[in-house]
């Protein structure tokens, strides 16, 4: 029987195409920085470190102090510099980004009618941005107040996906039971991974990653729609 819900964010709950985003992403924020240092050499440091953040396997240091540590090392910015920069982009230039994504009004209506059933929520997105950019994204569709179970940031989170240890992280900071849980994301291997813990998986298709080689088969998959229809029949 499932008892929680958990939501990947990107692609999922927030429809949007992964990689036209994120090129949307690095050109907005290396034009923030280009009078502190060259927007290419922020933009390669920015990649190399998150690289660096989602293949870290020390579970005594989260995500943020992994990124931070070697994002210095990287970039040719001191912290004091910087840190008011990026605090600017994420209030005032993230948010201009919605427009290139594709809200819709069944998001909302997933976590509520999962609310109706009972459901314990938790907004299951790669822990690799801070936590405004996280907040601004549930913004887009409507569910910023709504009272999740956890919602998965870089500041709190040690693992990254596709790593099994961030389901096992999610599982120790809420209490859940795997076998009671349904992850519901848009990518076959990142959110699929977590039927190796004994999770159920739906593949939301709309915005679905392509992959190779990757062996994991979901127990649900179809459209946002199809799973708002799932939900309710819980």
């Amino acid at each position: 029987m499932i008892k929680a819900l958990l939501l990947d964010l990107d692609g999922t709950l927030l429809p949007l195409d992964t990689d036209g985003f994120l090129r949307h992403y690095l050109k907005s924020i290396a034009a923030h920085v280009a009078h502190l240092t060259d927007p290419k050499e922020f933009v390669d440091s920015l990649m190399a470190s998150t690289e660096v953040m989602v293949k870290n396997t020390d579970k005594t240091r989260t995500n943020k102090e992994v990124f931070w540590d070697d994002f210095l090392k990287r970039v040719n910015v001191p912290e004091e510099q910087l840190m008011p920069v990026l605090d600017d982009f994420y209030a005032n230039q993230f948010p201009k980004l919605v427009k290139y994504t594709s809200p819709t009004p069944l998001s909302k209506q997933i976590v509520e009618t999962a609310a109706e059933k009972g459901l314990r929520v938790v907004v299951a997105t790669n822990p690799v941005f801070p936590t405004e950019a996280i907040q601004e994204r549930l913004r887009w569709i409507g569910v910023e107040d709504y009272p999740f179970d956890l919602v998965t940031t870089y500041e709190i989170m040690h693992f990254c996906k596709p790593q099994i240890g961030y389901y096992q992280e999610i599982l120790e900071m809420t209490g859940l039971d795997p076998k009671e849980c349904l992850m519901a994301g848009n990518d076959p291997l990142e959110d699929l991974v977590a039927s190796k813990l004994g999770m159920k998986t739906f593949l939301v298709e709309d915005y679905v990653i392509t992959r190779k080689n990757v062996d994991f088969v979901p127990d649900y998959q179809g459209s946002l729609r199809d799973l708002l229809e799932f939900v309710e029949r819980l």
